[in-house]
């Protein structure tokens, strides 16, 4: 992958791999994670997932996280594909798969000292996202 530099000359950038979850409850509220201190962006608000491992699937990643920061089970039949959001970062590209989950066993906690709050649609844009995040407002808007 390249991308133009100022000058004109393709450079190689970084292309990471982002999965993403918009877990939706029972009241059609979406699940946001504020990144903590000490994190790139820390302090914006997010779609919980993470980095998707070599050789990992972005639903077997999204599984894994999910248990990992939010103790919640979920399995790969109700994870929804929705959309993708396509990032161009400074120094990397971020490629992000976006799914919706409605279903999954156990209580949503934060593991890894994330602030999280279940947030109305139509209220998503009052919490400041990192920039690859923005576009899915409208989608999951429009969705629920």
């Amino acid at each position: 992958m390249t991308h133009e530099s100022k000058g004109g000359t393709a450079e190689p950038k970084r292309l990471v791999l982002v999965a993403a979850c918009a877990l939706v409850d029972a009241d059609g509220r979406v699940l946001l994670a504020r990144r903590p201190e000490g994190k790139p962006m820390a302090g914006l608000w997010e779609f919980p997932g993470g980095k998707v491992e070599p050789g990992e699937v972005p639903e077997v990643c999204l599984i894994r996280e999910l248990k990992e920061e939010l103790d919640i089970d979920v399995a790969k039949a109700c994870l929804a594909p929705l959309t993708f959001a396509s990032h161009d970062y400074e120094d990397f590209h971020l490629l992000m798969p976006v799914f919706v989950c409605r279903r999954w066993e156990g209580q949503v906690r934060a593991l890894e000292g994330q602030v999280l709050t279940w947030v109305p649609p139509a209220r998503l844009r009052e919490y400041p996202m990192p920039p690859a995040d923005e576009p899915l407002v409208a989608v999951l808007r429009d969705l629920l």
